[in-house]
């Protein structure tokens, strides 16, 4: 071998053992890495914006890798843990899904009943009624009241149902009255007993006017019965829950 072979021979080796020496750098960095980063789990996030009090399907997540280790205890690592849950805030496209973010969707009690009810938009505290919220129904009534010989209208004002809960609100529809005419309504579904189930049926069929309140979270106080019915009348002589009748009859 003369020297040139030799000096070749020498690179060859020195090259060899340079990149051995490479490779167990890189592998004693991904070592490192994996030690500090660890395997990853599966999570979700928002692939769209949620509304708040919005029932959660799978196809507003994706799938996201993450490093088991920066997964918060909270997230939502599980399709089935979003199952009859409902976001109780607005959740923003891209938000890792965390069951914190997540409540029950209401559910009817024993002795309840679903019954749906279209609310005319402009009077149905549009977009704030969610499902779990409590509401009240105030109905209005044209009155005809005959004592004797006289005649008398008036218009009557009736709380329908009180802490009414509300099970679902669906999407904004348009529907059209016996004249044709157009108009807007949410249709509403509420959990109601068997009597207030017919209350609402009846102020829907009769009332002028059907109109919600919704009642402040902590503020549900039952009104005496002698505060649920309203007339100008009674109000106009200083007691505005009088009965009209007696009223007339003086």
């Amino acid at each position: 071998m003369n020297a040139r072979q030799r000096r070749g021979l020498m690179l060859l080796v020195v090259s060899v053992l340079l990149a051995v020496g490479a490779l167990a750098g890189v592998v004693a960095v991904i070592n490192d890495v994996e030690s500090k980063v660890g395997p990853e789990a599966t999570a979700y996030e928002l692939s769209e914006d949620v509304d708040p009090y919005q029932e959660l399907s799978a196809d507003q997540l994706r799938e996201v890798s993450i490093p088991e280790r920066y997964i918060p205890d909270s997230a939502v690592t599980d399709l089935a843990e979003i199952e009859d849950q409902v976001a109780v805030g607005p959740l923003r496209e891209g938000s890792l899904l965390q069951t914190d973010m997540l409540a029950d969707r209401p559910e009817l009690a024993p002795g309840q009943q679903e019954i749906a009810v279209m609310i005319d938009a402009s009077t149905g505290v549009a977009g704030k009624i969610y499902p779990g919220a409590l509401i009240n129904m105030y109905g209005a009534f044209q009155v005809t009241d005959r004592t004797g010989e006289q005649e008398e209208e008036y218009e009557l004002v009736q709380l329908m149902i009180n802490n009414a809960e509300v099970i679902e609100v669906g999407d904004l529809t348009e529907v059209e009255d016996d004249d044709s005419n157009t108009s807007e309504a949410v249709p509403i579904t509420f959990a109601l007993n068997n009597e207030d189930a017919q209350r609402v049926t009846f102020a829907e069929a009769f009332a002028e006017e059907v109109r919600l309140a919704l009642v402040a979270p902590g503020d549900e106080q039952e009104i005496p019965e002698e505060e649920r019915t309203y007339t100008i009348v009674g109000d106009s002589l200083g007691d505005p829950h009088a009965d009209p009748g007696e009223l007339f009859a003086e």
